[in-house]
């Protein structure tokens, strides 16, 4: 809560010195979206709301610099098929930032992503966004982030992360919240594409994990990610990320993660867009062991019907579980108004990495109908 209290202030005092300069710009936004789910599998009814406000204020000076921040919020609830409803309101940013054309440094509560992967994501290491979210939602993370751009559009960031105690992306132990995390990224441009090399280090906290002698309060980490993307023909890339623990952990000391994957769009009436991935996870006391491996397929299709209305589609197959998720959207889309009808055919136990508030609906099978107002 301290948090948030320094950032309101330092947002806050950040306007009073724009006005006391000649502020440039102030303004407000919002995201209204409500949903109406209904999954045959439960014969569950779910009625739902989200509010996200948002403030911007930038300042321009000496011509190349810019002050700006954000504050907004996610305010949302969940009336269930009984007497029990759900609500909860918790910031959604929460930053400031200094910029000029070929440097940014930002801090407070933000989003952080990365990588040449578009859905199943093995460098997912600070957001859970999930593509079948329409709105693509994703909690912040409390930290600072530093990114310098070349002219040869090369780029290197730096950042350090502080209070994030819950699991963020693949993790799945809790982070010790007394020691900051830090880490950083250089990404480089190739003849046909650009290649990148990422460094994130940690302390994770394993007591809520085991109830065995494998519960540590500190447990030191360290994850190494590479990814590359090609244009040649064909979109395609490949992204990897290896995860280790200081400690042992049995089969959770080392996580190996990776993603090939390939995109298209056919000249077939208004441009049919086609792209697939394949993922791997391991988890094994060896590193690249693949011992105890995962294995998902991806296939991703959608086309715009009208200039109004488009239709997307996703499956995932589990090779282990031999278990087929199946998702289907078709968006309308207005000036300030879109409306999605979805449908979902997947197993009951939602086994994909992707685990935010609005994918744990799609267990089962269902419809879901979602109104979005943005002003």
């Amino acid at each position: 809560m301290k948090k948030i209290y320094l950032t309101f202030f330092l947002f806050f005092t950040t306007l009073s010195g724009m006005a006391t300069q000649g502020r440039d710009t102030i303004t407000f936004k919002g995201q209204l979206s409500t949903w109406f789910n209904y999954n045959s599998t439960n014969d569950e009814f779910l009625l739902g709301g989200r509010y996200i406000p948002q403030l911007n204020a930038s300042k321009e000076f000496l011509k190349s610099y810019l002050i700006d921040a954000e504050v907004s919020a996610n305010l949302f609830g969940i009336l269930p098929g009984n007497p029990n409803p759900e609500g909860k309101v918790k910031p959604y940013r929460a930053w400031g930032r200094f910029s000029s054309q070929q440097f940014e440094l930002r801090a407070g509560l933000q989003k952080i992503n990365f990588g040449s992967a578009t859905m199943l994501r093995p460098l997912m290491w600070f957001d859970q966004m999930d593509p079948r979210d329409p709105l693509q939602l994703t909690d912040g993370v409390w930290g600072i982030l530093g990114r310098y751009y070349f002219l040869n559009n090369t780029n290197i960031w730096l950042w350090s992360l502080y209070g994030n105690k819950n699991p963020k992306g693949w993790e799945f132990a809790k982070t010790n919240s007394n020691y900051p995390e830090f880490g950083g990224r250089i990404q480089v441009p190739i003849s046909i594409g650009e290649a990148a090399l990422s460094y994130h280090f940690r302390i994770a906290d394993t007591r809520e994990m085991f109830s065995t002698d494998l519960q540590f309060e500190e447990v030191a980490e360290n994850r190494i990610g590479l990814d590359a993307k090609f244009d040649w023909v064909v979109g395609f890339w490949a992204e990897g990320a290896w995860v280790s623990s200081r400690r042992n952990l049995m089969t959770f000391t080392n996580q190996t993660i990776l993603n090939v994957g390939v995109d298209y769009t056919f000249g077939f009436g208004s441009g049919l867009y086609v792209a697939a991935e394949q993922l791997l996870a391991s988890y094994d006391e060896k590193p690249f062991a693949f011992g105890n491996r995962v294995n998902f397929s991806l296939l991703s299709i959608s086309y715009p019907v009208s200039l109004f209305d488009n239709v997307g589609t996703i499956f995932y197959y589990s090779w282990e579980m031999d278990k087929v998720y199946s998702f289907l959207n078709w968006q309308r889309q207005y000036n300030q108004i879109s409306l999605h009808l979805m449908a979902y055919w997947n197993p009951e136990t939602i086994d994909l990495p992707q685990q935010n508030l609005q994918s744990n609906m799609f267990g089962g099978k269902g419809v879901q109908l979602m109104f979005v107002f943005n002003h």
